[in-house]
């Protein structure tokens, strides 16, 4: 097996182990040690790839969060023409998978690291600031997709709307996380799903 290809898989595995430490424990309380025990290398190893738990963090951010993020909510949007539909659905998808594997306990990735990690520390602030922001830019374009289709009011701001529905989703995630509570994400995602509908022609 050539080298480059061996480290390049090392690398993904303390990614990846990395990933669901910092989600389980969040990043300041995540553990090298566990994620050395995990993966079965040596501390080593694990700063031969990551010069620092800072760094790995970033990584985490940019390399693994980033692209589930995007496929998960933002990919969807960018071929949407009815962007009222799409979220609805990538609502209801979220809230079914957090009440079928538990993740519900644990929140939502970016907004955990958001809430921890953005008042401590810049470099993370700005690699989840441009998370939201591309979720909003892909929203608001998707509203103005579907102002144009017919499918969504014309006397609509795009770029208000989708902030407002970035910061709603949030705010639900986090709220569901926070009182642990199945409930909670059902009513508060319901009452955003009727909103959302009002704003059909």
């Amino acid at each position: 097996m050539p080298i480059s290809h061996t480290a390049d898989t090392t690398r993904q595995r303390i990614l990846d182990t990395a990933f669901q430490e910092f989600y389980r424990y969040g990043f300041q309380a995540g553990s090298l040690n566990r994620i050395v025990e995990a993966t079965g290398l040596t501390k080593g190893a694990l700063f031969h790839h990551f010069a620092s738990k800072q760094e790995l963090g970033y990584a985490v951010v940019d390399e693994v969060v980033w692209p589930q993020f995007k496929a998960k909510w933002i990919d969807p949007l960018e071929r949407s023409d009815d962007p009222i539909k799409d979220t609805k659905r990538m609502m209801l998808h979220m809230a079914d998978n957090c009440l079928a594997d538990g993740s519900l306990a644990q929140g939502c990735p970016v907004n955990n690291l958001a809430q921890e990690m953005s008042p401590l520390d810049e470099e993370f602030r700005q690699r989840l600031e441009k998370i939201y922001a591309a979720w909003r830019r892909a929203l608001q374009s998707a509203l103005i997709k579907g102002i144009q289709a017919g499918k969504v009011k014309k006397h609509v701001s795009p770029g208000k709307l989708a902030a407002f529905i970035v910061a709603a989703i949030t705010g639900i995630m986090g709220a569901a996380k926070n009182a642990q509570n199945e409930r909670v994400l059902r009513e508060s995602g319901s009452g955003l799903l009727d909103y959302l509908e009002t704003l059909r022609p």
